[in-house]
């Protein structure tokens, strides 16, 4: 590996030397396929991302190819690169990314798109996909941003939608036969056009009204009209790392990882991840033990995370948590649930989990009264929150946080008002219980996130309110919190999700604001120290552009939507339906009780 002396003048230079337990290191053989994975956000971001992993293991299995791993340098390791005049390169070989076939971005949060740029910059690469020539890796992108990443439309050449382990390997395929048989570019992806999964932008033309409004998304060059994203059918037999790589350094999520399913039946209808992930696939509980043993050994880790959208609602979980504890007491490994329900808590999961040490709990109530849960299709009662608690509380939990949203659709003062209320209640369900069981006071963190129309979703027609009403609502909150002092408010920066709004539903337009943006200095935008508002609006106007236009407006029923040639499976007139149920309050049941008609019958056969 080349000598980088600057990694020794920044702040965290573990990020950057490669060199964990357990990485793979293929010899660069010259037919080797070789795969970038790139993660654009930091070291400790990506490392605890469990989609990177499960990818870098399925594209290392493949004996024609090897893949490393590449992440978005911090703003002090940015500035000493620059100095030294060092491009980007992968951890494990440390060559520069240059010298790949085939990048491949993650896309989890619009705000870090800029980070795309960045990396592709550092790179020594064009940032625009018609600059590149032969010579250049083939750009990718996935992860659920992927779905509706218009604006990153012009930077990239091949989008993979849906799930990831069988798609990039069907890509990493198409690359080494491309190399072997001597075709184009263009010859590759017009190869890779029309295949399910795969979305190649340039291959679909857009016009818009003088409204500014899109008009038409035409597929040319014998490109589909639309894309189908890919589903994985059998998760059971799906590649998964149980060698975890093992970091350098703290990540935000340093534990080993098990994946119960894939995919949510609940249907909250601001959850864009429920609607992508559908339908719902399971592991058995003897593969996951196998899993979580293998992990357990290969990793050193003291902390198994069982992980999916909604944890709880794995219908054998309570003998998968019995069988885990009974294989890994003794050798002090500790178990955690970092999703849960709060309509499927019981008080056994608690004792379950926290058997061998206790951590704080996470519930998400969303909203702060039952009419405005109902409308969202939350399905849960502030009886259920209540029942949760306590038996958190009798288990000897004390810390407890608790998520809501702010400016859903149809959402009054008085439904923020009933966000102060239930933790009021809260913190008096722990002084209800006897004595002997106040171990020590209680702790709840209320934490509000402006309410982000997603795409897919039931409210991807619905308006964000505006800049100044959402702080607005959060002073409202803030003020009725203001006499609880068991209670910690925490809120997100309005201007991050006014941005994060308009890139969830932006068109390709967005690409000259999001170059104008990166070119002025914008990249790490999802932390808040580096997020700077007015950059932004003035990148906005310089491509000409008005963002409450993509952010604060409400779309017609049939108007054309930038990702309309995306097909997630799931209809849109179901969507529909489900938006004017949510003006109703009127709730729609799990699926997993029957099936509510989607669209995705096709693929789970009407059983969740």
């Amino acid at each position: 590996m080349t000598e980088r002396r600057w990694i020794s003048k920044v702040n965290k230079p573990a990020r950057y030397v490669g060199g964990e337990m357990n990485e793979i290191i293929k010899e660069n053989a010259p037919d080797l396929t070789r795969f970038a994975l790139c993660f654009p956000d930091v070291y400790e971001v990506g490392m605890s991302h469990l989609g990177s992993r499960i990818l870098y293991e399925a594209v290392n299995r493949l004996p024609f190819a090897a893949c490393e791993r590449a992440y978005a340098p911090w703003i002090d390791a940015e500035q000493e690169m620059r100095k030294a005049g060092e491009r980007l390169y992968a951890l494990e070989s440390g060559d520069t990314l240059d010298k790949f076939d085939v990048l491949g971005f993650s896309l989890q949060y619009e705000l870090s798109y800029t980070n795309v740029l960045l990396m592709l910059d550092l790179a020594g690469l064009p940032l625009r996909a018609c600059e590149r020539t032969e010579e250049h890796p083939l750009i990718t992108a996935g992860g659920p941003c992927a779905c509706h990443a218009e604006p990153l439309a012009p930077f990239i050449d091949v989008f993979m939608l849906g799930d990831g382990e069988e798609t990039i390997c069907i890509l990493t395929e198409a690359v080494k036969e491309a190399k072997e048989k001597g075709l184009s570019r263009e010859q590759l992806l017009d190869r890779l056009c029309g295949m399910e999964g795969f979305y190649v932008p340039s291959r679909y033309e857009v016009t818009y009204s003088e409204t500014g409004q899109v008009k038409a998304i035409t597929p040319v060059a014998g490109a589909p009209k639309s894309v189908r994203r890919a589903i994985l059918t059998d998760l059971e037999h799906a590649v998964f790392p149980t060698k975890q790589l093992v970091p350098n350094t703290g990540i935000v999520h340093d534990r080993a990882v098990i994946e119960l399913f894939r995919g949510c039946t609940r249907g909250c209808r601001f959850c864009q991840a429920g609607y992508l992930y559908r339908p719902v696939r399971e592991r058995t509980v003897d593969t996951l033990k196998e899993q979580a043993l293998e992990a357990v050994k290969d990793t050193g880790y003291e902390e198994i995370s069982m992980t999916s959208l909604s944890s709880g609602d794995y219908p054998c979980l309570m003998e998968l948590i019995g069988v885990l504890n009974g294989a890994l007491k003794d050798k002090m490994v500790s178990l955690s649930l970092p999703s849960l329900r709060i309509d499927s808590f019981v008080k056994n999961y608690a004792e379950g989990i926290g058997e061998v040490r206790k951590s704080g709990l996470t519930f998400a109530p969303e909203a702060g009264t039952q009419r405005l849960r109902d409308a969202i299709n939350k399905n849960v009662t502030e009886k259920d929150l209540l029942r949760t608690v306590s038996e958190a509380f009798e288990a000897g939990y004390s810390t407890i946080k608790l998520y809501f949203m702010l400016g859903l659709p149809t959402e009054t003062d008085e439904d923020l008002l009933g966000i102060a209320d239930l933790a009021t209640k809260v913190i008096s369900a722990y002084y209800k219980l006897p004595k002997e069981k106040r171990t020590q006071p209680p702790s709840v963190t209320v934490s509000v996130s402006p309410f982000v129309p997603k795409p897919f979703t039931p409210f991807q027609w619905e308006p964000q309110i505006s800049r100044e009403e959402i702080e607005r609502r959060q002073n409202v909150i803030k003020q009725a919190l203001r006499t609880q002092k068991r209670v910690r408010f925490q809120s997100h920066n309005a201007g991050v999700s006014h941005m994060e709004a308009i890139f969830a539903r932006g068109d390709r337009r967005l690409a000259d604001a999001l170059e104008a943006a990166y070119r002025a200095g914008a990249r790490m935008d999802g932390w808040y120290e580096c997020f700077d508002y007015a950059r932004w609006q003035d990148a906005l106007a310089s491509a000409g552009l008005d963002g409450a236009f993509y952010a604060n407006r409400a779309r017609e029923e049939g108007e054309t939507f930038p990702y309309d040639h995306v097909d997630i499976g799931v209809s849109r007139n179901y969507l529909w339906h489900e938006r004017e149920k949510a003006y109703a309050a009127n709730t729609t049941k799990d699926c997993r009780q029957g099936c509510t008609g989607c669209g995705l019958m096709n693929v789970c056969g009407g059983k969740a």
